[in-house]
């Protein structure tokens, strides 16, 4: 048996560095346990086996840690930027160094691809890098005076805590492009990951304690989201708060966060429609569409949820796309198939209800539609075409493998089903024509928008939705500013 296989069957002492598998929250330098040795069970989905398990912090806990943040943030925040950037980047070459390891503990707590998960620590690593630049730019703008004898300053000053949640399908990347962001900016950090992928977030701690970052300065607290993240939304020393996840619950945070009118920054839901028209480069589009359906078995706020295509190519177009479909792969993490297992029992019956529903409604089910032998979180990848306009999967965000497709005739009427959403973040368009780009470019009620691609994030481009999608953007310098307030100073002159 390989190595790989035998990391499969969840023995984690294959693991090069051993120290990365943390079973402890990481708090003001200290790696402790819950009160009362109160846990939670981490497992495997790919077979339910027990990975191990984190302390379940309570909320006495996680306002300690605020507090051992808030302590540390005057020094950090008064360090040199030069100085920020280079434990920064110190963080980033040991995550690099750490690729293997922190991929192969993605895979089993996860339980995405093997390849999507080295994808990912590649992706986690960039934000920790770029902003171990942006660190030494932080303050950039002036403003020439409109008042005689005055001088006018303007600058950007750390907003202070920043509380950080964090979802469980890219449980390494979107710690780092908030942390990083936030460090960068002379933030101190209290993170919360999702207690169905704690490990990989623990496993950064490590690697941030190794590269010299100062106790309470980037502190990762374990437990129930009600005890942790409720200390974080209640604590006026929590500045700002930076949640992805659900709209549902990023609504309730936003609610929760009124009280001590903290700067929110939410990267929620998405129900991303991808539109084709006849003029496309089909086989281009046929490959971005597998691209932007199946990346991380569908378990993705950037997954198109609604294929749109222009009824001259759209039988052209759903056999191509069935063809690939029927030819993916499914299994375990590890042996680095197209389609992984879904996170969890909720997630399976969530893709059953969907194309139950539509078919009951007249869809036709070309491909998939049902669990398989693999085991009990796993789904087929699926196809549905002829998706009528009440259907679920047209109205709610599926998160996971079921693709659902549309004809359309006109311009006009598919612009508007796809802006018939709350959640706007991002949208696809396949065409040749410059000027429709031009008008879907600005017509897309959506935050991003793919022309003629898949793969548009990284670091430094502004990550974010609109409407219900979210608050703020994540990336690039702008992610920056959202853990700074702006400083205005006028300055007599005599």
């Amino acid at each position: 048996m390989s190595a790989l296989a035998a990391l499969e069957k969840t023995d984690l002492s294959h693991l090069r560095d051993p120290r990365l598998f943390r079973e402890y929250a990481y708090v003001n330098g200290r790696w402790i346990a819950a009160e009362g040795d109160r846990a939670l069970d981490v497992t495997n989905p790919a077979d339910g086996a027990r990975l191990g398990a984190v302390p379940a912090l309570a909320a006495a806990q996680a306002e300690a840690a605020i507090e051992a943040a808030h302590r540390a943030f005057a020094g950090w925040s008064a360090r040199l930027p030069q100085e920020r950037s280079g434990l920064l980047k110190r963080w980033h070459a040991l995550i690099v160094d750490a690729r293997e390891d922190l991929a192969h503990l993605m895979v089993l707590e996860q339980g995405k691809p093997l390849s999507e998960a080295r994808g990912e620590i590649d992706y986690a690593a960039s934000f920790i890098e770029f902003y171990a630049e942006e660190a030494k730019r932080l303050n950039v703008e002036s403003v020439t005076s409109h008042l005689p004898g005055a001088e006018i300053r303007i600058s950007r000053e750390p907003a202070g805590v920043a509380g950080l949640v964090t979802p469980w399908n890219f449980p390494a990347a979107m710690l780092t492009r908030k942390a990083a962001a936030a460090l960068a900016a002379g933030c101190t950090v209290v993170a919360h990951p999702s207690s169905e992928t704690p490990f990989s977030a623990l496993a950064l701690a490590e690697l941030a304690e190794r590269a010299g970052l100062p106790a309470g300065v980037f502190n990762v607290l374990t437990g129930k989201a009600s005890e942790v993240v409720g200390a974080m939304t209640a604590s006026p020393k929590v500045r700002v708060l930076s949640f992805t996840g659900s709209t549902e619950i990023g609504r309730l945070l936003y609610g929760q966060s009124a009280a001590t009118v903290k700067k929110l920054v939410m990267e929620l839901g998405g129900h991303a429609p991808f539109i084709a028209f006849a003029d496309c480069d089909l086989d281009r589009a046929v490959d971005s569409a597998i691209t932007a359906k199946f990346a991380t078995s569908g378990q993705d706020c950037l997954a198109a949820n609604r294929f749109y295509i222009e009824r001259p190519i759209y039988d052209a177009f759903l056999a191509a796309f069935t063809r690939k479909v029927q030819a993916m792969t499914v299994g375990t993490g590890l042996s680095d198939p197209d389609i992984g297992p879904l996170v969890n029992e909720r997630a399976v019956a969530k893709q059953e209800e969907h194309v139950a529903d539509a078919v009951e409604r007249g869809a036709r089910l070309l491909a998939g539609g049902k669990r398989t032998e693999a085991g009990a979180n796993f789904f087929r990848p699926t196809v549905l075409a002829d998706v009528p306009e009440d259907a679920l999967v047209l109205h709610e965000e599926t998160f996971g493998p079921v693709a659902a497709f549309v004809p359309f005739d006109d311009e006009d009427d598919v612009l508007a089903r796809a802006n018939d959403t709350e959640t706007g973040l991002v949208a696809y368009v396949h065409t040749q024509d410059p000027a429709r780009i031009a008008r879907f470019s600005r017509g897309l009620e959506f935050g991003m928008v793919a022309v003629n691609r898949t793969k548009i994030t990284g670091a430094p481009i502004p990550f974010g939705g609109v409407k219900q999608a979210g608050l703020g953007r994540e990336g690039s310098r702008m992610g920056m500013e959202e853990f700074t307030n702006v400083k205005y100073v006028c300055c007599d002159t005599p």
